[in-house]
């Protein structure tokens, strides 16, 4: 890897996790309100690749975990992290490993990358439910799968299958260019 292969990537990773970051901030207000965390991975993963997209997740995190306000609502720090929701946080690298893998493998097809991303969310759900639950056990009492999903899962099903559709027409449009760039065409 050359010096210049090697400042592209940090570029892009840096690039990527301020993507997740500013995502993270964006808060649409409505019933329930959401953030664009999911759409900045999917995209990033499917753009890039595992690789990047795991690594921006990883700056994402220690940049967090070091006490900025990188995470939703502009919290920061340990707390967050360990809290409730951050299951859903740590489920972004599953997301990625899978949008990254079946992206670079079928060749960012739309139908490939829709079902990927939707797999990868799927998988981040479960385990940020599941954390969910032991946390809230632990601090408040037991709560049930039901109820869980309905306040973590099922508000955030149509919002995520917008932002997933989002990424993958995105990812279609930007994916030649950054092609590419990469190639150094």
């Amino acid at each position: 890897m050359n010096a210049s292969t090697s400042i592209r990537r940090i570029v892009t990773v840096a690039a990527g996790a301020a993507l997740i970051t500013v995502c993270s901030w964006i808060s649409i207000p409505m019933t329930v309100p959401f953030t664009l965390q999911t759409f900045a991975v999917c995209l990033i993963a499917a753009l890039f690749g595992t690789g990047t997209g795991m690594l921006s997740l990883l700056v994402y995190v220690l940049l967090g975990l070091a006490g900025l306000p990188v995470f939703s609502g502009f919290r920061g720090g340990a707390g967050a992290l360990l809290g409730p929701t951050g299951g859903y946080i740590i489920g972004f690298f599953f997301t990625a490993l899978i949008v990254g893998t079946v992206a670079s493998a079928r060749k960012r097809s739309f139908p490939s990358l829709v079902l990927s991303m939707a797999a990868g969310v799927l998988v981040c759900y479960a385990f940020g439910t599941a954390w969910f639950m032991t946390v809230y056990a632990r601090t408040t009492g037991p709560i049930g799968l039901s109820t869980a999903l309905g306040w973590c899962v099922f508000p955030y099903l149509i919002p995520d299958a917008a932002k997933i559709l989002l990424a993958a027409w995105l990812t279609r449009r930007l994916y030649p260019v950054v092609a590419r760039k990469r190639t150094g065409s």
